[in-house]
């Protein structure tokens, strides 16, 4: 009967939280159907039964926290595990109602309101007096071991309840079956000692407009402290140009005469941009690199990060071996992507890596902006959007021009000013002769 651990879906993850279950103890699954929705430090994924079989065993309830590697369900053959579960009910149900003697041959299935009484007898092996329940607190410890584990909990919360002096025999749960859940620990805990929590809630309640306080997901625990990380130790410096657009503007209406209509085929200016970023790589090399302690690395490959807004935050999901593909196979492998991030799809190593980011907030209307940078890659290009503006052309005449803003943030431990620069003029000359992204 395999037990399923809590995966490493990220190569920063450490903890997993089980935002849902798709199927029910009991339930029968087949290899590759989803069974449960779980929140990692980059994304909430669903999760596919790894075999077939019946869901004979559910460790963690919805909204707990598993730290990688920790037991989360148990998958077994639906005949091994059936008559287990009839065996428990009728002993939960009769267990009040029998004498001493009958209660004596069901120890190994008490349920968990009464364990602690199931206990005492397992350790004399005679049932022991009423008066001698206070010494009911050292089985507690027992049963939070995995010796006797006869009260349902999570592995969460019988660490919790240890952390936070919690004693499991005297909870009863609100989870499925009477199981013990996180939240039951900490309220617990709470009014056992409300004095240490007390202060913190309280001291943030007066404060004048607040109108809500939201807990951080582990996805904006880990964005907060990457950015923290990449902010502090990199040092950051930025370069800043401007795009003639008006070609790539007449480059995209002239494809889009040419028979474009859906939106899941046509070719956008993005598409443009992040070939281009990807061609000009490959033109000035020393660009496509990043720092690691005594060295420079140098990749043969560029491997293209876009960042992706989703509800939870943000993800970049990696485009490999892009100086690869063509201008649509870029344009088709970035929607895939994008589609799958938003929707709950993606595999880990599908938004792990990168050689650089190119994030694009021009469609939310942002003229221009400077970005972090997402260690350890060695650069990040901010795309604003295209405006109308005043110009002065070669003849010195003033007219209407397209000009779109492009920041580049550089860890000038990797790229200096000179190399940034080199970089920046490819990306421009490709960007201003779209027809060159179409070879």
């Amino acid at each position: 009967m395999p037990e399923i651990t809590m995966p490493k879906l990220s190569d920063t993850m450490t903890e997993g939280t089980i935002v849902a279950w798709k199927k029910k103890k009991g339930d029968n699954v087949t290899a590759g159907e989803v069974i449960a929705e779980i929140e990692t430090d980059k994304a909430t994924m669903e999760w596919e039964s790894p075999e077939d079989g019946v869901l004979s065993e559910i460790f963690v309830d919805e909204g707990g926290k598993v730290e990688v590697g920790q037991k989360i369900a148990v998958i077994g053959e639906p005949s091994a595990e059936k008559p287990k579960v009839e065996a428990e009910k009728p002993k939960q149900q009769t267990e009040s109602e029998k004498p001493a003697p009958a209660k004596k041959q069901e120890e190994e299935t008490a349920p968990p309101e009464e364990s602690v009484e199931s206990t005492k007898r397992a350790k004399p092996e005679k049932a022991a007096p009423p008066p001698k329940k206070p010494k009911a607190a050292a089985p507690a410890h027992v049963e939070a071991s995995d010796e006797e584990p006869r009260v349902k909990a999570s592995p969460v919360a019988r660490r919790l309840a240890g952390e936070l002096g919690v004693n499991l025999a005297d909870m009863k749960g609100s989870g499925p079956g009477g199981r013990v859940t996180e939240s039951d620990i900490r309220a617990a805990a709470k009014s056992k000692a409300p004095a240490p929590r007390e202060p913190a809630q309280s001291s943030s309640a007066p404060k004048s407009g607040e109108g809500a306080r939201i807990s951080l997901s582990g996805m904006r625990k880990v964005i907060a402290q990457r950015l923290v990380e990449s902010k502090g130790p990199v040092p950051h410096f930025y370069l800043t140009i401007e795009i003639d657009a008006g070609p790539l503007m007449t480059a995209r209406a002239e494809l889009k005469a040419g028979g474009e209509q859906a939106d899941t085929s046509k070719i956008t200016v993005n598409d443009f941009v992040l070939k281009a970023a990807v061609d000009a790589a490959v033109k000035v090399p020393k660009a496509n690199a990043s720092f690691d302690d005594d060295a420079i690395v140098q990749y043969a490959d560029v491997d293209l990060a876009v960042a992706v807004a989703i509800d939870d935050g943000l993800v970049t999901p990696v485009v490999r071996k892009a100086q690869e593909k063509s201008l649509r196979e870029i344009s088709e492998a970035v929607k895939d992507l994008a589609h799958r991030a938003r929707n709950k799809r993606m595999k880990p190593e599908e938004f792990q890596g990168g050689t650089f980011t190119v994030s694009n907030l021009g469609g939310f209307g942002i003229d221009s902006f400077s970005a972090i940078i997402n260690p350890p890659q060695g650069f990040i290009l901010a795309v604003g959007k295209i405006n109308k503006a005043a110009v002065v052309d070669d003849c010195d005449q003033i007219g209407v021009g397209q000009r779109m803003s492009i920041c580049m943030s550089c860890d000038h431990r990797v790229i200096d000013g000179a190399l940034g620069a080199e970089y920046l003029k490819e990306l421009r000359r490709l960007l201003e002769n779209p027809a060159l992204l179409l070879i």
